[in-house]
């Protein structure tokens, strides 16, 4: 009987092991740290839209060497497959650099969140701080019970503030997870974003070649492009005068489209680009408030050593000094986000992430 617990208690011990040895690898399974570099990379190499796009692409270029090795495609046919050939890269180089836009956009708000959780828990213990006082005032009959009351609705608006930003990180984690292809579930761990890059080119440069890297603009000239060529085919003494003014027609409709389109992507670009420069010069202003808070905080805690002052007004300056380096966090986040558009709004990437 002895001999028949052992064997027993032995398998269960075995069998506890492996669940626990299960739980603990799937558990790292799901644990997936990134950068904000990796995020991107990882977008660009199994994003669904990135996939697509290059499918599209090897399906043109397929069709156009089809058609170029077949002797009697007529030009019609040939010069669509070009374009559409033209049109397909200009979608793919668009794609990668919208999918960057999204997934830099998505691992600031995630990263963000987690930061402004942390600054909402520190707000939150400082305001339940600041209600105990309030109480212990009024038990001394120097407050009133209004002081109380407010301090106690602040530090309930603050809980809620907390609570949401905590609900929130999940859900931001997971619109993350799925644009980099990420399993659901996935516990990820962001590291913080490195200092974006300084904005070197000039608009002049984003804007010469436009019309060659923006999908919108692409189809656009195609469309020009072969609507001259069908007033070329037409224009001669065996077709039809009403045909060539048709062809015409729709030559001066298509080159105006071409005019539309080129001057609201020149709009766009201009106006991303003044954002990005706008972002660029809003990160040594938040540095300095937050060396303002720090030299605040110095002085908060001279002065508790030296009896001036109280905990609570050290622990009041810590959260200032938390809330500054979180908009400075901010700042340099806006740069990423403005740079990322701006990468979008000409076809060049500026952010140094599209590989």
């Amino acid at each position: 009987m002895t001999r028949l617990l052992t064997m027993l208690c032995s398998a269960l011990l075995l069998a506890h092991t492996a669940v626990a040895q299960t739980t603990a690898q799937a558990a790292a399974q799901s644990a997936v740290g990134l950068t904000l570099a990796g995020a991107v990379t990882r977008a660009l190499a199994n994003g669904a839209d990135i996939t697509t796009a290059r499918a599209n692409l090897q399906k043109a270029q397929a069709n156009l060497r089809a058609v170029r090795a077949d002797p009697t495609s007529p030009i019609t046919t040939l010069t669509q497959a070009e374009q559409d050939v033209a049109a397909q890269s200009a979608t793919l180089d668009a794609t990668k650099l919208s999918v960057t836009q999204t997934v830099i956009t998505q691992y600031l708000n995630a990263h963000e969140a987690a930061q402004s959780a942390t600054l909402n828990a520190a707000q939150v213990a400082l305001d339940e701080r600041q209600l105990r006082i309030a109480q212990a005032r009024l038990a001394a009959r120097v407050a009133t019970a209004l002081d109380v009351s407010r301090a106690q609705n602040t530090l309930n608006g603050d809980r809620q503030d907390l609570a949401n930003t905590q609900a929130q990180l999940p859900v931001l984690e997971a619109l993350l997870a799925r644009s980099v292809n990420l399993p659901a579930g996935t516990n990820l761990t962001l590291t913080a974003p490195p200092a974006p890059p300084k904005l070197s080119v000039t608009l002049a440069t984003l804007q010469s070649g436009l019309e060659k890297r923006l999908p919108t603009v692409v189809q656009a000239a195609n469309g020009a492009a072969f609507a001259a060529l069908q007033v070329k085919l037409a224009d001669n003494d065996y077709t039809p005068t009403r045909t060539l003014d048709d062809a015409r027609t729709a030559a001066q409709n298509a080159q105006r489209s071409v005019d539309d389109a080129t001057r609201g992507a020149t709009t766009q670009l201009r106006d991303a680009y003044r954002a990005a420069q706008d972002a660029q010069q809003r990160v040594p202003l938040a540095t300095e408030a937050l060396a303002n808070t720090q030299t605040s905080l110095s002085n908060a805690q001279a002065k508790l050593r030296a009896g001036t002052a109280a905990a609570v007004d050290v622990q009041s300056a810590q959260v200032q000094v938390q809330q500054a380096a979180l908009g400075v966090t901010q700042a340099q986040g806006g740069v990423w986000r403005a740079l990322a558009a701006l990468g979008s709004a000409s076809g060049i990437d500026v952010t140094g992430l599209v590989k």
